[in-house]
């Protein structure tokens, strides 16, 4: 009856228009004009524009209009909301009551120390060996720049405080304060290029993010059936379904109602958290969709992507679904990805990654790309890293994402200015789109862009940004946007100290342009990325091509990331070697829930169900054969029966003491390792047999819903 009457609540409020739900559950700019005395609200905006400190005496006031604010809306309790290693966002929730009065009447507080700082255990979450069990303090603080919200759940309305996580001793336990160093990073390095333009305006540059949230909707009964889907969060058996994509028709198809539905209350709950969810559809497989919003500045995407993910689960559940936000659910079909798309503009309204209409004559811009193309072929290793889970692993490389090398697209426009460039040192022309000329009389001419679009390459210029299109489904985009700002800080910060001491600043300029795009040529790459011939080609260029998240993991720690994060004190050697610790802890935790549950599904599910399948046949087969009738046929069939439950039984034999033996290894990398050389293929050779098995087995007799039913029943 609950989940009925939210449901109707919901579909209510869906009715309402955008304009006057947008942001109604946010302590926005807006609000706090309103809210906040004149010098309050002054003061609060130097300190997010600028990124002063706030003193004690503001943020009481501060507080207060929070908590008078939240009140007023419903809220009960306030949370410092952080982003701690795990992936996911935690949250302890404290009630604004203080104490009675003397009549027995409840008093509320929010003072501004519990706005800008809480604790929380820093022992409890992944820190990489930095916090022991008796080291338990850890700090969050408040991130001003991030608007405070309300957040409705079955809790209530809960007063939310984006926040950093430190531990005691300073180390950051959490993906935002890095983020945030590092944009504080490129925008001081950014500033110096575009001074150098003569732009002396300009306080700030910002990155602006938008992350494209692919994910897959499924029937919550199927759901339940699975351990697999509960446990693990994708299949660990299943043969295909009678059908896949093979049609291409489910991408950018007519959207089914109840997914529709769904959709619908979806961008109701983000649009009253502010979140701007702009565009929804219909994704490659079944069951598979898509949800991209505007783009915001780089911590704010984080923060409303995780709440988007969040949202996703909870509204499903309000439809009787689940939302899969896995990079790969199913096998067979197309998995998931997160493009990441990233542009860097001036606070008075610059995009620096805008050509213009003559890229070749704009020499801010084309300075500003040979910069990010120096960047991403010096630090690619770390850039692949910085896209690296679990569940990316099934992705990367495959022939539905962006290979695990890492190159550059351009298109032919921006392809042609370098080669200019690098042949002669400028560029004297520049490819024109042209128009597209349809042949119907009832259809305009289109006018059509400079270049093609590429979706093989994993870093694609794409007009006025970048796309990033190597991010997992699941993942933060925090270690991407974290990684692609300090890589870029570093190189605009070569090019500055070379630039600043030149005598002739337009020949300098030029000769640098030339060398950059020169010397890192090699990353650029406009062709098929899905293609045997690339990997080739990428070896004989020297770039690395690293397949696996724990292969990526070295690249945190090598003296080359050290070095760029400490000169911008974006990490320290110490973080770093934490976050590679925890990059093995997360594969080998993951793996082994995988392993455990395969174990547990072939044991108790699969095996039995087809031993008994293998009987009622032998059955038959006796009774055929004494019934005087060639059995042939049916005998066949239960050799090849047999033979795959024995298979079955050995490789699930072989697979238990493995895990067992993984279980005794102390040693974080050296267990990752072992599940990655050994329990993967045992997991493969385990899936096999089954997967042969539940092709032929009674499907009465099956004991969990099969690929279609699980793709094509929501």
């Amino acid at each position: 009856m609950a989940e009925t009457e939210r449901y109707t609540e919901i579909r209510e409020e869906t009715a309402t228009r955008i304009d006057e739900i947008f942001g109604q559950n946010v302590f926005n700019d807006n609000v706090m004009r309103q809210r906040l005395p004149k010098k309050t609200y002054r003061e609060l905006r130097r300190v997010i524009d600028e990124g002063k400190s706030l003193d004690p005496v503001t943020a009481d006031v501060v507080a207060h209009a929070i908590k008078e604010w939240a009140i007023e809306k419903g809220a009960t309790h306030f949370t410092h909301w952080f982003q701690p290693l795990t992936g996911i966002t935690a949250e302890k929730h404290d009630a604004f009551i203080s104490h009675e009065d003397e009549e027995g009447r409840v008093m509320t507080e929010f003072s501004g120390r519990e706005l800008v700082k809480g604790e929380a255990d820093a022992s409890s979450f992944p820190s990489g060996g930095t916090r022991s069990t008796f080291e338990a303090r850890g700090y969050t603080t408040w991130d001003c720049s991030s608007p405070a919200f309300i957040k409705e759940s079955g809790c209530g309305k809960i007063l939310c405080i984006p926040t950093a996580f430190n531990s005691y001793t300073g180390e950051a336990l959490d993906k935002k304060t890095p983020l945030l160093r590092s944009m504080d990073a490129l925008s001081e390095q950014a500033l110096r290029i575009v001074r150098l333009f003569g732009n002396n305006e300009a306080k700030r540059v910002t990155t602006s993010v938008g992350p494209e949230q692919e994910y897959f909707l499924i029937d919550e009964n199927l759901y339940k059936q699975r351990q697999d889907l509960m446990f693990a969060g994708r299949t660990l058996f299943g043969a295909p379904a009678p059908r896949g994509q093979e049609m291409e028709d489910h991408y950018y198809g007519v959207i089914r109602e109840r997914v529709g539905e769904f959709m619908k209350d979806l961008n109701t709950e983000l649009w009253k958290l502010g979140v701007t969810a702009k565009t929804q559809h219909n994704e490659v497989a079944p069951a598979q969709h898509e949800l991209a919003p505007i783009y915001e500045t780089a911590n704010i995407a984080v923060d409303h992507n995780q709440l988007v993910m969040e949202t996703m689960k909870r509204v499903a559940v309000h439809h009787g679904m689940r939302c899969l936000l896995h990079e790969k659910p199913y096998a067979g079909v197309n998995g998931s990805g997160k493009h990441n798309n990233w542009s860097i503009s001036t606070d008075n309204g610059i995009n620096l990654l805008d050509p213009g209409e003559t890229p070749n004559e704009n020499i801010q811009f084309l300075l500003v790309l040979s910069c990010i193309i120096k960047a991403v072929d010096v630090h690619a290793d770390l850039l692949r890293q910085s896209a690296a889970d679990v569940g990316n692993d099934h992705r990367l490389g495959a022939n539905e994402a962006p290979p695990a090398i890492m190159s550059v697209f351009l298109g032919e426009q921006l392809q042609d200015v370098v080669e200019q460039l690098i042949t002669t040192g400028e560029a004297t022309s520049v490819k024109q789109g042209g128009v597209l000329r349809t042949g119907a009389s009832m259809l305009p001419d289109v006018e059509m862009d400079a270049t093609d679009r590429n979706r093989t390459s994993p870093f694609a210029f794409t007009g006025n940004k970048f796309e990033f299109r190597a991010v997992g489904s699941a993942d933060s985009i925090a270690a991407a946007n974290t990684v692609l700002n300090a890589i870029v800080a570093e190189a605009f910060s070569e090019a500055a100290d070379e630039l600043e001491k030149a005598g002739d600043f337009q020949m300098a300029v030029h000769d640098l342009i030339k060398k950059n795009l020169t010397e890192h040529q090699r990353i650029i790459f406009n062709g098929d990325g899905y293609s045997d011939a690339w990997v080739r080609e990428a070896e004989r260029r020297g770039l690395p091509n690293i397949p696996s998240m724990i292969e990526a993991a070295p690249a945190l720690t090598t003296d080359k990331a050290v070095e760029l994060f400490e000169k911008f004190g974006i990490f320290t050697r110490t973080e770093l070697s934490s976050r590679e610790e925890v990059v093995y802890e997360t594969y080998a935790k993951s793996l082994h829930v995988e392993a455990v549950t395969m174990c547990e599904m072939a044991s108790k599910q699969i095996l039995p169900a087809c031993i008994k399948y293998a009987t009622e046949l032998a059955v038959s087969v006796r009774e055929l054969d004494q019934a005087g009738m060639d059995v042939s046929t049916e005998k066949g069939l239960l050799e090849e029966v047999c033979s795959d439950i024995d298979e079955l039984k050995s490789a699930l034999d072989k697979l238990m003491v493995d895990v067992s033996k993984a279980g005794r290894t102390s040693n974080e990398k050296e267990k990752a390792f072992f599940y990655k050389d050994t329990i993967v293929p045992d997991m493969a050779a385990l899936r096999t047999p089954a997967d042969a098995l539940e092709i032929v087995v009674d499907r009465s007799l099956w004991p969990f819903p099969t690929y279609g039913e699980l793709m094509f029943e929501v």
